[in-house]
């Protein structure tokens, strides 16, 4: 799933970003949302988040939970 809605994202969830220095080559960053910081309901390049280590970047894709 990807990361334009922010109603799919909450604290907690794992996801795969891209930081802002990573842009360019696209290279995903997987960890745990601590915060939301986009306000707005839909963000078409991704809801930018805060992981739990403190990295900023916008959500890529959620990651899907195995049963």
């Amino acid at each position: 799933m990807n990361g334009q809605n922010r109603s799919d994202i909450y604290p907690g969830l794992e996801v795969d970003i891209i930081l802002k220095k990573d842009q360019r080559t696209g290279t995903l960053t997987r960890g745990f949302v601590k915060r939301l910081l986009t306000s707005s309901a839909y963000h078409s390049r991704g809801i930018k988040v805060q992981l739990d280590d403190g990295q900023v970047g916008r959500v890529a894709w959620i990651v899907e939970e195995e049963d």
